[in-house]
């Protein structure tokens, strides 16, 4: 049979068709639960880090640090994205939203119609049928763990593999001639410079495998060096982003590289076998314990059926075509097994979206090129078999639902026998029809099974609401207080979350609070105040905050430049009872006595005098100037002495005397301080701090744009004109191909 591709007009149209299917499918999940997008860490860390970041990109400021920020004001290493210009255009655009809620889900929409369109350009450059490739790219979307965690909360995990589907499309056409190296390099980029580094190290996967499939496929080396170099100088500017990370991780929570094994978020591989019963709930050890309550290891309700419907002895000629795809799937399930800690890749289960790429990309594009219903009684009875695999791995590993699973089996066979029904009376295009629609009530019936939801912390969506309800707390706050202490009931506005603050929601009502939510805390400064990742602390947070740190004389707040200390009443509930500390005083909020105890300096702010200085001993210190990464201070001593500042002790500070380098030192393992030799008069003392290796990240991103560059003039350069034709695939001919029609019936 003749190769053929499809045409320009197909191509857009079953792409449209992809977008709307997406869109579609959003729509079902949002009736389900009108705040599944905007749940756990999106609600509590990307979406207030969007508004903080956009308000101070209008400003005209990059913030790489905010030292009130204390707990997560490092923005060189949070998942900030600040190299990123996409998610820069979020953040800019944040601010101006109030409804919180409405902008989370159009922006993951969007993302999802990305991901949609690549996983649909993936499966046409392997040949598949544009009918097919829709489905795959419809169905990627709506897969168990990325629209349970990655699309409803981990949403840097989300878009990186959305643009990281792109590079491979790119990837794979500039291997085969069809394509330049600009969008490989610019799609890879993306993917990287999210600033998460799980679809970093995913897309080095990605194209290490393209990079065999294409060797093993074309027979030669000359295709995947030129992919493997363009990738590298991807990866090269890329390295502006986690230099950062690299050169802090000693004083992070992180820590160093280490490679560990435990049953945490480790899946194994037998929970590939639930892959297309809607109703699974998978067995593993996760937050709620072994069996899951979402179906986070579903793929496709048609993907393991459907295997009896492949022509395997047309298909096994076509294996080496298919190498990197293959390579990807099995490399993807293996580390879906463990280790459960790689450096800082951890909880493998964090992979089984690329399980679920893998996998839809392999079946679709099989389907795509070899479907076929020849000997159709055998082929009912295989795919009976398979549904019934599915129905005992699902019951095996969730006893408990039996009914729910065998309904499910049995809307599986019947969505199947109406494919096949389709397909031979109507066509490719009505059998993936029905398939398309089938994901938007699936979808729906999971998230609605699954509710409540037991991710969301029920932030308050509305800014304007939130702001107004909250206390005018000027200057910088420490909230001492246990997020697991609010009950149920309490988690609204018109409860804790109208006094309190915890992850990032203060930067969603634009407060200065010393605590948000990091994945990378500074370990001393967390040790000190033993305040967590979500900025909970324990009992003793209190006390450790009061305490006087014995070099200095000074206490700790004292230290930090804090103005306000509130408590919660849940964990301190006898604080008012308590004389305060020397030089606070206890101030009434009225309307927020249930759940906040608030101390106040009685001397006022402190954090907007004299700079960020915070102690100075037998030296005479006075603040010139002061920005995010900047002090600038006057200072004088005859015997010599110490000023400490309140600047958290990052790598990444320089410190100069009229212009002469001099050491610095840090206080309690946390604060930033510098010795002033005896005999200085009104010298000029600057600390300033840049991210660590950011030369050479800069470097690296001019040598990478510089490569680019090259192999963009070498592209053009060796173009012939029939360079300009598709090369030509295995794509099966169109449903009215009379050839396609004998083999269906």
């Amino acid at each position: 049979m003749e190769s053929r591709t499809p045409s320009r007009r197909a191509v857009y149209l079953w792409g449209l068709l992809t977008s709307l299917g997406v869109i579609a499918g959003y729509g079902a999940v949002v009736l389900a639960n009108v705040r599944h997008f905007y749940t756990d860490d999106t609600e509590s860390q990307y979406v207030p880090l969007w508004v903080m970041l956009g308000r101070r990109l209008r400003d005209g400021d990059l913030p790489v640090m905010v030292p009130e920020h204390w707990m997560a004001g490092n923005y060189a290493i949070e998942e900030a994205g600040l190299l990123n210009p996409p998610q820069l255009l979020i953040d800019l655009i944040a601010p101006s939203v109030d409804n919180l809620v409405l902008y989370a889900t159009v922006v993951k929409l969007i993302f999802a119609i990305i991901l949609g369109l690549g996983v649909y350009r993936i499966c046409l450059a392997y040949g598949a049928r544009v009918q097919w490739a829709a489905l795959a790219g419809v169905s990627i979307p709506f897969t168990g763990w990325l629209l349970f965690f990655d699309e409803a909360s981990w949403m840097t995990a989300f878009t990186g593999t959305a643009w990281m589907v792109h590079a491979w499309a790119s990837g794979v056409r500039y291997a085969r001639g069809r394509g330049g190296p600009i969008p490989v390099f610019g799609y890879l980029y993306l993917a990287i410079s999210v600033q998460y580094i799980f679809p970093a190290v995913e897309a080095g996967l990605m194209i290490g495998a393209v990079a065999i499939g294409e060797l093993v496929y074309q027979r030669a080396w000359r295709p995947s060096l030129k992919l493997l170099t363009v990738s590298g100088l991807a990866a090269l500017a890329g390295l502006a982003t986690y230099l950062p990370s690299m050169l802090s991780a000693k004083v992070t929570w992180r820590g160093t590289a280490q490679i560990n094994n435990d049953q945490f978020l480790t899946v194994p591989w037998s929970e590939s076998l639930n892959a297309s019963l809607p109703s699974t709930l998978p067995a593993f050890t996760s937050w709620w314990g072994y069996v899951q309550p979402l179906p986070v290891v579903y793929i496709a309700w048609f993907l393991i059926p459907a295997l009896a419907f492949i022509d395997w002895a047309r298909a096994r000629a076509a294996w080496r075509e298919l190498t990197g795809i293959g390579l990807f799937a099995v490399a993807a399930l293996m580390w879906t097994a463990g280790p459960g800690t790689i450096g800082p890749l951890r909880w493998p289960a964090r992979v089984l979206p690329m399980v679920a790429l893998g996998l839809l990309l392999l079946v679709c594009v099989l389907l795509g090129r070899f479907a076929t219903v020849k000997d159709w009684r055998s082929r009912y009875v295989a795919a009976a078999v398979l549904i019934g695999l599915l129905w005992v791995r699902s019951f095996s590993a969730d006893p408990h639902h039996v009914p729910a699973h065998l309904l499910a089996a049995a809307a599986v066979a019947a969505l199947g026998a109406g494919m096949v029904w389709l397909a031979l009376r109507k066509g490719t295009s009505a059998a993936v029809a029905l398939a398309i629609v089938a994901v938007f009530p699936i979808a729906y019936v999971q998230v609605e099974r699954a509710q409540p939801t037991p991710m969301s912390w029920n932030l308050p969506s509305d800014r304007a609401a939130a702001k107004a309800a909250f206390p005018e707390f000027a200057g910088t706050t420490l909230q001492l207080g246990d997020r697991a202490l609010i009950q149920p009931g309490e988690r609204t506005l018109d409860g804790a979350y109208g006094s309190l603050v915890f992850g990032n929601y203060a930067k969603d009502i634009e407060r200065t609070y010393v605590s948000g939510y990091t994945p990378n805390g500074h370990y001393w400064f967390g040790d000190m105040l033993c305040m967590r990742w979500d900025t909970s602390v324990c009992p003793d947070a209190f006390r450790r905050a009061f305490a006087v740190e014995p070099s200095t004389g000074k206490t700790i707040v004292d230290l930090m430049n804090v103005d306000r200390v509130v408590l919660q009443t849940a964990l301190y509930p006898d604080a008012r009872d308590q004389p305060a500390p020397t030089g606070w005083r206890w101030v009434d909020y009225p309307g927020h006595e249930k759940y906040i105890a608030v101390l106040e300096r009685e001397d006022g702010l402190i954090s907007t005098r004299n700079g960020r200085i915070s102690a100075a001993e037998d030296v005479t210190a006075v603040s010139l100037s002061e920005t995010d990464t900047t002090s600038r201070v006057r200072v004088s001593s005859d015997t010599g002495g110490r000023v400490v500042f309140a600047r958290l002790g990052w790598p990444g500070y320089r410190v100069s005397l009229d212009g002469k380098d001099i050491p610095f030192d840090v206080v309690a393992k946390s604060f930033v301080a510098v010795d002033i030799p005896a005999g200085t008069r009104d010298a000029t003392l600057d600390v300033t701090w840049r991210p660590p290796g950011w030369k050479i990240g800069g470097a690296a991103i001019a040598t990478g744009l510089l490569g680019l560059a090259l192999l963009q003039w070498l592209y053009l350069r060796g173009r012939k004109p029939e360079d300009e034709r598709e090369a030509p695939v295995e794509t099966p001919v169109p449903d009215d191909d009379p050839e396609l029609v004998d083999a269906l019936r």
